[in-house]
This record gives C-alpha cells, sequence and structure tokens, in this order.
C-alpha cells in the first residue's frame, strides 16, 4: 500500500512540471519567414511601373512581371507549407488536450475515492487504534507514517487538480490562437491567390502585344544576343587568362616545395633522389595553390547560403540556361547567368570572401570579376566600379553601383555568373533566397 502511494506522489509531481507551449514560437518563426517574402514582392512591386509601348520596354516588363508572379507563387507555396505546419500544431495540441482532461478526470476519481476513504475513517480514535493495533514498533513506525503520506498525498491530489485545470484553460487558449492564425493565413493566401490572377492576366496581355510586333521582336532579341555574345567572350578571355595565372601561382608553389625538400635533405642520397624525381614531375599536376584550394572548398561549402550579389529587393528577371519565352514564338533566351533587376541606385556586392581578379569596361558599363579559389564570381552592367584588379574582398562588400537606365524609369539589372574554372554554373541554386 505505501510503495503505490509513492508511485502516486512521484507521478503527481511529475504531471505538475508545466506543459512547454511551442504554439506561439512556431507561429512567430512561421510569421518571420513568410514576412521576409511578403516585403520582398511588396518592395519589388514598384519595379514593374512603366508606361513605355516599345518592344525593348515592354520585354523588359514582361521579363519583370515574370519574376514578380514567381515570387509570388513562392509566397503562396509558403503559406500552403505554414498552413500544414498549422494544421500538425492543431493536431498535437488536440491530443494533448485529450490527455490532460483525461488526466484531470483520472485525478478527480482518484481524489474522490481518498475524500470518501478518509470520511469513513475520519475519527482521531480511529486513525490512533489503526496506529496502535500494530504488532510491533517497527509497524507502529510504519503505520504513523501512511496516516501522515496520505493526508500529504490528498491534499496534494487537491492542489494537482486545480493545476491540471490551469493547464486545460492555458491549452485551450493556445489551441484558439493557433486557429486564428490558420484563420488569417486562408485570408492571405487568398488575398495573393486573386493579386496572382490579376499579374498572370496583365502578363497575357503584354504577351499578345508581343506578338503583334513579330519583327521588331526577333529585332531586339537579335540586339540582346549579340550584346551578350560579345559580353561573354570577353569575360571568357579574361577567365582563361585568370586560370593561366592562379595556374603559374601552383607551379611556383610547387617549385618551392621541391626547393625546401631539397635543402632539407642534402646530407642524405637517397632521399635526395627522391626529391630529383619529384622535382621531374610536370608541374601541370598542380592545379591550385594551398590558398586556393582552402578558398574553393570553403565556397563550395556555402552553396544555397551566398547571399544575393544585390542590395535591396530585386527581382529575378532572367533565369540561367536556354529556354523560350511563355507565350511568344520563336523567342529563345540562352543565358550564361542570371539578370536580377533591383531598385535604382542599388549596389554589387560580392557573395564571398575573394580577390578582383579583373575590373575591364565594355560600352561604357564596368564589370567586375571575382575569384574565389578555382570559383569566379562575375558582375556586370555596372555604372561604376568601387574596387581594382588585385583587391582583396569580402562577402557582402559592395563593389559597384548598378547602371540605372535613366531611358526606361531607372531600370536597375544586374548581370551576374557563376563558373568554375571554365564550367558555366546555374547561380540560383548557390544563393540564399
Amino acid at each position: 500500500m505505501m510503495k503505490r502511494i509513492f508511485m502516486v506522489l512521484i507521478n503527481c509531481l511529475w504531471l505538475a512540471i508545466p506543459l512547454s507551449a511551442q504554439s506561439n514560437k512556431l507561429i512567430r518563426e512561421l510569421e518571420e519567414k513568410r514576412g521576409a517574402l511578403q516585403r520582398q514582392i511588396a518592395d519589388t512591386e514598384s519595379l514593374l511601373k512603366d508606361t513605355k509601348k516599345d518592344v525593348g520596354s515592354q520585354l523588359n516588363v514582361l521579363a519583370a512581371l515574370t519574376g514578380q508572379i514567381e515570387e509570388r507563387k513562392r509566397y503562396i507555396l509558403a503559406i500552403n507549407n505554414d498552413m500544414e505546419a498549422i494544421e500538425r500544431e492543431l493536431s498535437s495540441l488536440g491530443r494533448q488536450l485529450n490527455t490532460l482532461q483525461r488526466d484531470l478526470k483520472d485525478k478527480k476519481k482518484k481524489y474522490e475515492a481518498s475524500v470518501q476513504y478518509l470520511y469513513k475513517n475520519k475519527s482521531v480514535e480511529e486513525k490512533l487504534m489503526f496506529i496502535f493495533s500494530a504488532k510491533n514498533l517497527s509497524q507502529t513506525y510504519r503505520r504513523m507514517r501512511y496516516v501522515r503520506e496520505y493526508a500529504t498525498y490528498q491534499r496534494l491530489q487537491g492542489k494537482e487538480i486545480l493545476k491540471k485545470q490551469e493547464q486545460i484553460r492555458k491549452k485551450k487558449i493556445e489551441r484558439q490562437r493557433v486557429k486564428t492564425a490558420k484563420e488569417s493565413l486562408l485570408k492571405d493566401r487568398e488575398d495573393e491567390k486573386a493579386k496572382l490572377q490579376d499579374q498572370e492576366k496583365e502578363k497575357r496581355t503584354l504577351v499578345a502585344s508581343l506578338q503583334k510586333k513579330q519583327r521588331g521582336l526577333q529585332n531586339e532579341i537579335g540586339k540582346k544576343r549579340k550584346e551578350a555574345n560579345q559580353l561573354n567572350a570577353r569575360i571568357d578571355r579574361l577567365i582563361n587568362e585568370e586560370i593561366e595565372r592562379a595556374r603559374k601561382r601552383a607551379e611556383e608553389e610547387a617549385r618551392r616545395d621541391v626547393t625546401i625538400r631539397k635543402k632539407s635533405d642534402t646530407n642524405d642520397k637517397e632521399d635526395a633522389g627522391t626529391v630529383a624525381a619529384t622535382k621531374s614531375k610536370p608541374v601541370d599536376a598542380y592545379k591550385m595553390s594551398k590558398e586556393d584550394r582552402e578558398l574553393s572548398s570553403n565556397f563550395a561549402a556555402n552553396r544555397g547560403k551566398l547571399p544575393m550579389p544585390v542590395t535591396g529587393p530585386y527581382i529575378i528577371a532572367s533565369h540561367y540556361g536556354q529556354y523560350a519565352v511563355e507565350g511568344l514564338r520563336n523567342v529563345q533566351l540562352d543565358n550564361k547567368g542570371i539578370d536580377i533587376q533591383g531598385k535604382p541606385g542599388a549596389q554589387a556586392r560580392a557573395i564571398f570572401d575573394g580577390k578582383v581578379a579583373a575590373v575591364f569596361q565594355l560600352n561604357g558599363l564596368f564589370n567586375v570579376l571575382i575569384r574565389h579559389g578555382n570559383y569566379i564570381s562575375v558582375y556586370c552592367n555596372l555604372s561604376s566600379a568601387s574596387v581594382k584588379s588585385g583587391d582583396t574582398v569580402k562577402t557582402k562588400q559592395e563593389i559597384g553601383q548598378i547602371f540605372s537606365d535613366a531611358t526606361n524609369n531607372g531600370r536597375a539589372v544586374l548581370h551576374f555568373q557563376l563558373r568554375r574554372e571554365k564550367e558555366k554554373l546555374n547561380p540560383e541554386p548557390w544563393l540564399n533566397r
């Protein structure tokens, strides 16, 4: 009997520990993530303002509008994911509430039984008779402890019932708060869907307008393709030159290593022979210097975490690779990087620590190449550059102002590329969006 009472007391103390309410934290985290996307969409809506009707301007608006539609779809997807998380939280709260209510019912039943027992044995004489009817002193002591602990147990049961009722009250409030968050999310989702439908309608109207200007459209695409080819040829040449410089650095490092080993082994003929054999190996085997290898490894480890190469709000107006423009016949684009539209006055910034490999001008605009080991990031279409070749830069350091086209409502677009030596990479999976 004593053992059973002790076990009940332990259970009471365990259940007295407050339940941890994670719902508020969950809702705050979801709201913060969703809020960042919402602010991004709101800030970029101003980038869509354009009243010009020429083909080039309409193509630019189409690119920006397509980018904003993609952002809004991302936001709606985030809402759907948050809805699923909240549904799971509501289910969890429901289960917790049911458990609390069952515990309360069980405690009330036990408390009622203890009250009935004490009522039947309420007199002091009966308690004394129970104690002194013991067969020996040890049993007398155990019965005295039993009487005291049973009374303590009854008081604890009463307190635990009050605590459990308070826990149920708080859990109901918590569940209601989550339900309110769910209702708010549902409204946000419907609002965003309506805005998305409006933008897709606007896009269809714009595409229909461009379809009527097929000749001008092809001329504009040809002009853009020619400019892109000219830029990429220059970038390719500069990257080849940078790769050659990196190869020479690796050669020099290899020669230094051989010289050091040779000096340290001058008194050992066998080791000297080994050094000679090492020296005879082609230095082409050394692809990178030690510094470049470390930087490359750190850069690769940050895939998906690199900051956007522009300051302020942005829209990805053109993606990497070859693709057709939706709704337009015979319009094929081939982008060696991505085009990121920002607000007028936006700055280009380095996506990782590195060294400026080259700064060059083309058609009056600046372009910057930064080496991160065997990775090279490329920033094009700058009105000015605040770095020069050979400079060391840090992550998020501003390297120049993006050109704002005064003839096109100040449209500011950074053309951004990412290479692994000569290999062209899709930058988007590397960036943290």
